[in-house]
């Protein structure tokens, strides 16, 4: 498994769109564990049915070529197991897909987590994956569902698909999951990681904060950090700096916390920043794919993905929170007061 977004093959110049797979609901019978997903395309295959083809090419009418995905345990990558793959062609009815990947997640986990699976589409030609990702949420414990990823060619023309493998499988507990918009949470606020910048081996990623709420709501710090290895393990031989300048006088955010008043629709952010170098006899290099943030004391945990490569510095900066002037958005959502 990839441990970090950044180390994943390139991605080829086209779109992944993700299939909008309806509404999921419990199999028949409601016995077996499974919640299925809508199909994304029309098909006169029951089950998109057929034997798998050596050499896949498209079928017409709404006939997709059902074409060879991983078996058995060696298609299963934490929790994850491919289930088909299939090529449509031109005249099939599926307007916006060239080929889609199905997928089981199973959660393993003790609480209700959403899962953010990465699948790469591969050519029998070589050459770079074509990457889609997937957000699959929430599944409740020992509960299986299914989903699917769509892959569609736009401004170039890639070699014909022959597999698909899981790239990468990143989960977060449900209650727990960061929003960048959508329903405002209970919380009164969204607050999400973005996906940051690198150059030559330093790091920074922002945190965000934005009121979508009816309530003013007020910052005076540093977000409280914990951070999480793949197997969502606590990682403590790294020191939490408070400010960025021991990391880098490049990145800013090394001044004294300052109050933030936060009307609705304003918005605050702070930064990580970190250095990936690895010196030989140091240690092992630590990698951090999940950090749990607390806005502030009281607050209700977070759950980010900044995909920590830390190397083996052992040391992450963060800044205070400072209000973002330049963020606006309309208040919405219920809050708590």
């Amino acid at each position: 498994m990839s441990t970090a977004s950044r180390t994943a093959p390139t991605v080829l110049a086209c779109a992944m769109l993700l299939a909008a797979c309806g509404t999921q609901s419990a199999s028949p019978g409601g016995d077996d564990g499974r919640v299925r997903a809508e199909k994304p395309c029309p098909s006169d295959f029951s089950q998109y049915g057929g034997a798998p083809s050596a050499e896949p090419t498209a079928g017409p009418s709404g006939t997709p070529s059902p074409v060879p995905a991983p078996s058995g345990d060696d298609g299963v990558d934490d929790g994850v197991k491919i289930t088909a793959l299939y090529a449509w062609g031109p005249e099939s009815g599926c307007a916006g897909a060239d080929y889609t990947a199905e997928f089981e997640v199973t959660n393993q986990q003790t609480k209700a987590a959403t899962y953010t699976v990465t699948l790469g589409f591969r050519s029998a030609a070589g050459g770079p994956a074509i990457n889609g990702k997937r957000v699959v949420g929430s599944i409740e414990p020992g509960r299986t569902v299914k989903s699917t990823v769509v892959m569609k060619e736009t401004t170039v023309q890639a070699p014909k698909v022959s597999s698909v493998e899981v790239v990468e499988v990143r989960s977060v507990p449900t209650a727990e999951a960061s929003t960048a918009s959508g329903p405002c949470p209970e919380s009164g606020v969204h607050l999400y990681a973005d996906e940051g910048n690198a150059a030559m081996g330093l790091r920074v990623v922002g945190l965000h904060l934005v009121n979508c709420g009816t309530a003013t709501y007020r910052l005076d710090g540093y977000p409280k950090l914990e951070l999480h290895d793949e197997d969502h393990d606590t990682v403590d031989d790294v020191r939490i700096l408070r400010g960025t300048d021991r990391i880098s006088t490049g990145v800013g955010g090394s001044g004294s916390p300052q109050p933030v008043v936060l009307r609705p629709g304003e918005a605050a952010e702070a930064e990580l920043a970190w250095r990936n170098t690895t010196e030989l006899g140091v240690g092992d290099p630590v990698n951090a794919p999940y950090v749990r943030v607390w806005a502030k004391p009281g607050a209700r945990p977070v759950m980010v993905v900044p995909e920590l490569d830390l190397g083996t510095t052992g040391k992450l900066g963060v800044s205070p929170w400072e209000k973002d002037d330049t963020y606006r958005a309309p208040a919405t959502g219920t809050p708590q007061q």
